[in-house]
């Protein structure tokens, strides 16, 4: 085995084997979360293409072809197999919101918008899930490829690209803080003039007149879907020419919103109201996917960072103001409510999507056009009140002391001690691919027994000689802790009669210096690791 981390995470993936079907590699990838069309892995489904065109059989992985295709992804995998993401059970996870996303399929209610009629033209069965963590795990469920427009989701996006621009001072001058508590597409002010907040149509049409001044209709459009693009990792953004021109044609509201908003001088001096309100219903008119949604959604879940590029689009003071208005103002009159009973950030659109936020951990986002009474998609609702009954994630859920939901970011303590005992029996049977597993997943490898016995004990009593090679060559382990009855590894060893363990024991001690005292893990002695075993995180 060589002495790479490259070689470690291939035996680990591998169970020891030397050669696996390349299929198998990918399977193990996607149980992280990560998907091929990530655009960090890049470089390694690159390599796999050029590999993959030989078409001669079942196309095999061995240590080399591995080596080529993680070399330039070795912490982003070695980060994912170590379960070092936000959410460490992937899998378990994803699960559960299968079982979440079958749950609201089941939900009837609701009737399509028909108020703008290209809205009125999707299915009532339509029903979609994505998620994307802060650390790009993904998942779908449902009609997650088909693309609908943001309508009033653009809301708090347009709203974050105009503090990040401008900063909270500037756009704030034009717009309050405040819930309005009436109807989001009410003529009214607050008792400044102003419109209540960014997320009713008064405010967002007064916020898309602030983007990028002095521009005209076609540069600032390209600029809005530039950032957009962006938030989504390059994922698909599109536009909806039909939904703008019907938004149009069916606007009298929004053009009377907008005409009582130029009475009262709510514009930016010079401002052309037309052209805001124009600019308003294209935005509206722009097309995601749940699937580019999740991506935007994990944007701001990730202060402002897209976790599929690592590229900055938002500032951290543009995506906390913009969580806060969601989280008070995003739900149309329902806001109070779900600030309450969900407790996240969200923002609905009458499109039937539903964007959610819970930072620091991940974004999602749930379609589906059949709405309640006023405005929120019926499935998305009951979706949203479902996940935070499950899981920890309501804003104000104690995060230390719970009892009846979900952590899904932590292991549990039975998680831990299922972990002590597998690694005890690894040790016992001389299953050296579970011990590397256990390494790479960066178990504590002198981690202790009832009876104080490390792994090394174990397999140095049991005879295992591949074991303890790679326990004391590899991990490096401390060969000096004693157990209950005072032995170390090698007391061990020799009451047994395990003659080579004893002879790799010995060289061992000749080689390294170990203090006895088991406590004593700051020890310098620890830098002997193997780099193999570090991972810069």
């Amino acid at each position: 085995m060589g002495s790479g981390l490259e070689d470690l995470l291939f035996y680990t993936i591998t169970e020891g084997k030397e050669m696996i079907p390349l299929s198998q590699f990918i399977t193990a990838l996607k149980k992280t979360g990560l998907l091929m069309s990530d655009p960090r892995l890049r470089d390694c489904v690159r390599q796999m293409r050029q590999s993959a065109r030989d078409p001669i059989g079942t196309l095999m992985m061995d240590q080399k072809l591995f080596r080529k295709c993680v070399s330039n992804n070795i912490i982003l995998l070695t980060q994912a197999f170590r379960r070092k993401f936000v959410i460490p059970d992937f899998e378990k996870f994803t699960r559960h919101i299968d079982d979440l996303y079958y749950s609201a399929q089941r939900q009837e209610g609701g009737q399509v918008a028909d108020y703008i009629p290209q809205l009125a033209k999707f299915s009532p069965d339509l029903w979609g899930v994505s998620l994307c963590t802060v650390d790009g795990q993904r998942h779908s469920a449902g009609d997650t490829k088909v693309p609908f427009c943001l309508q009033s989701c653009v809301k708090p996006l347009e709203y974050a690209i105009a503090v990040h621009e401008g900063g909270t001072e500037s756009v704030h001058h034009y717009v309050g803080k405040e819930p309005s508590g009436l109807k989001f597409n009410k003529l009214s002010l607050n008792e400044d003039d102003k419109p209540h907040n960014p997320m009713v149509n008064a405010g967002a049409i007064v916020i898309s007149s602030l983007l990028k001044p002095g521009s005209n209709k076609a540069e600032k459009f390209d600029y809005v879907m530039e950032y957009l693009k962006s938030m989504a990792g390059s994922e698909y953004v599109g536009f909806s020419n039909a939904t703008f021109q019907s938004e149009k044609e069916t606007g009298d509201r929004n053009f009377a919103i907008g005409y009582y908003l130029k009475e009262k001088k709510c514009f930016p001096y010079n401002a052309d109201m037309i052209a805001a309100l124009d600019f308003y219903f294209q935005l509206c008119s722009i097309e995601v996917t749940c699937e580019s949604g999740s991506v935007m959604a994990a944007t701001l879940a990730n202060g402002g960072i897209c976790p599929i590029t690592g590229e900055r689009v938002l500032s951290a003071e543009a995506v906390r103001n913009t969580l806060s208005l969601m989280h008070s103002c995003g739900m149309y009159d329902f806001s109070g409510q779900f600030a309450f009973h969900v407790g996240l950030p969200a923002k609905s659109g009458v499109s039937g999507a539903v964007l959610l936020v819970v930072p620091n951990v991940m974004g999602l986002m749930c379609w589906s056009p059949p709405l309640d009474r006023v405005g929120n998609s019926v499935r998305g609702i009951h979706f949203c009140q479902e996940l935070v009954s499950i899981f920890n994630f309501h804003n104000y859920d104690n995060l230390k002391h719970f009892a009846k939901k979900l952590d899904p970011r932590r292991q549990t303590d039975e998680d831990r001690n299922k972990t002590l005992i597998n690694l005890m029996f690894a040790a016992y049977s001389g299953d050296v691919s579970a011990l590397r597993r256990f390494a790479l997943s960066a178990v504590n490898m002198e981690e202790k027994d009832y009876d104080s016995r490390t792994a090394l004990h174990v397999a140095s009593a049991e005879g295992h000689l591949e074991a303890v090679v790679f326990l004391t060559e590899a991990c490096k382990v401390n060969p000096c802790l004693k157990d209950r009855w005072g032995n170390t590894p090698l007391d061990d060893a020799l009451q047994f009669g395990r003659d080579g363990v004893v002879s790799v024991l010995q060289e061992y001690h000749r080689r390294v210096s170990y203090s006895d005292d088991s406590t004593e893990k700051d020890n310098q002695t620890k830098m002997h690791t193997l780099d193999t075993l570090k991972v810069v995180v």
